[in-house]
């Protein structure tokens, strides 16, 4: 399968200047993408236009690989409705080594170079970017996008100038990689689209070469309708520090049967005929939720390696009932500790109800109580309603206990008495 054709067969295509998306099919070129260190980490609608990146890199096509230390001190006021908190540089700083280190874990084994376009912004005099960048940026462009037109309507919050020229500075990175890499395409989400165009006409107004844009679309939860990755407790992370492996696995398992191929095709790195072989055995049997479970080794694998994707499997297996807690070992208990709260009884027949408060599942005794005539808790799997524990509750000493359905509002509960 040639790469425009496998671009197109995951989903990568959005909107590109390309007259001919085969142009990518030619002579290996220089291209770039790029992430503002708004945050330690990307979370996973970072990840899926890296992994499209990923497919550009196993074709032949180089990388430069943009951590936005200047843009990152403005931040991106596309989409936002208000004026943006700056960040300090200390906080920059932290952002810019996390995001560096994602990269180089993402795409190790392949040619690529990380920049950091503070490197080239930090000794720019503004009046010469003015004469000789600022010049060649007709106002109309930057007027008529979206969000200045929103934030400057009638019913806008305003928009400073900084912000305002965000989309100018961007725009100047690829002018500069162009010049200096050899850069030819840059490659963007969806909601980055604008930013890129203005790079494209800024580079054909200063130096009359012709640059292109290649966006991937964002990806849409389509069970829900919102953009995909956002999780009640917010974004999931690629850092282990913000979601845990287990955590980042169990999101993939909790994936609608609606958008599973879509993942798939997006989110790992499995042929086509692996993934309709999958979505085949997945129809036989929906229940076990099969296909939600290959994908959910698959890019905890890509993300945190092997040896956490299987801590986190079997974390999730004791979590599901799908393997007895009776069975968990002692680095699987030890990190069943880490992911969900723990207590240690010195009674079998304890009360749930501090139980369920001690371990936060329960607000206080009453909402304990409320919990229980709801039938909502659970110990093992099996719906209680009494308050007490009983001896058989407990599976070589230990038993889950959980509050509804979610995996996360399970606790560890072990008994070291006599």
């Amino acid at each position: 399968m040639k790469l425009s054709e496998e671009l197109a067969w995951r989903g990568f295509v959005n909107q590109t200047t390309y007259k001919d998306a085969t142009a990518l099919d030619g002579d290996p070129i220089t291209f770039y993408w790029g992430v503002d260190p708004s945050a330690s980490s990307m979370q996973i609608g970072n990840f899926a236009a890296a992994m499209m990146v990923k497919h550009l890199v196993k074709a032949g096509h180089r990388a430069v690989l943009l951590v936005g230390g200047a843009t990152g001190m403005i931040g991106d006021p596309d989409g936002k409705n208000d004026e943006r908190s700056l960040k300090t540089l200390d906080e920059i700083a932290h952002n810019k080594t996390g995001i560096s280190a994602q990269y180089t874990k993402i795409f190790e084994g392949y040619d690529f170079d990380i920049v950091d376009n503070y490197d080239w912004f930090k000794t720019i005099n503004y009046v010469d970017f003015l004469r000789d960048i600022g010049k060649h940026v007709p106002m109309s462009q930057m007027l008529g996008r979206e969000f200045v037109q929103s934030r400057l309507g009638e019913s806008g919050s305003g928009i400073s100038y900084a912000e305002f020229s965000y989309s100018l500075i961007q725009a100047y990175d690829f002018l500069h990689l162009n010049e200096t890499y050899g850069v030819t395409l840059q490659v963007c989400g969806a909601d980055q689209w604008g930013n890129s165009i203005a790079g494209v006409d800024l580079v054909r107004r200063t130096s009359g070469r012709e640059v292109n844009v290649w966006s991937t679309p964002l990806v849409i939860n389509k069970a829900t309708g919102i953009k995909f990755g956002k999780s009640e407790s917010g974004a999931i992370w690629l850092d282990p520090n913000k979601t845990s492996p287990a955590q980042f696995y169990q999101f993939w398992i909790n994936c609608d049967d609606e958008g599973i191929e879509e993942y798939m095709k997006i989110y790992t790195e499995l042929s086509q005929p692996e993934i309709t072989e999958i979505l085949a055995e997945h129809s036989e049997n929906r229940q076990q939720r099969y296909a939600q479970r290959r994908l959910a080794q698959e890019v905890t694998a890509l993300v945190h390696g092997e040896i956490d994707m299987r801590f986190a499997e079997t974390v999730t297996e004791y979590l599901t009932g799908r393997q007895t807690i009776a069975d968990a070992g002692e680095t699987a208990l030890a990190v069943l500790r880490q992911e969900i709260p723990s207590i240690t009884l010195m009674e079998r027949e304890s009360s749930v109800i501090e139980a369920l408060v001690a371990t936060g599942l329960a607000s206080s005794n009453s909402d304990a109580r409320r919990l229980l005539t709801s039938n909502a808790v659970s110990v093992n799997g099996v719906k209680i309603t009494n308050e007490t524990f009983a001896a058989s509750d407990f599976r070589a000493d230990r038993l889950l206990l959980r509050r509804g359905k979610a995996f996360k509002d399970s606790a560890l509960v072990e008994y070291s008495g006599n």
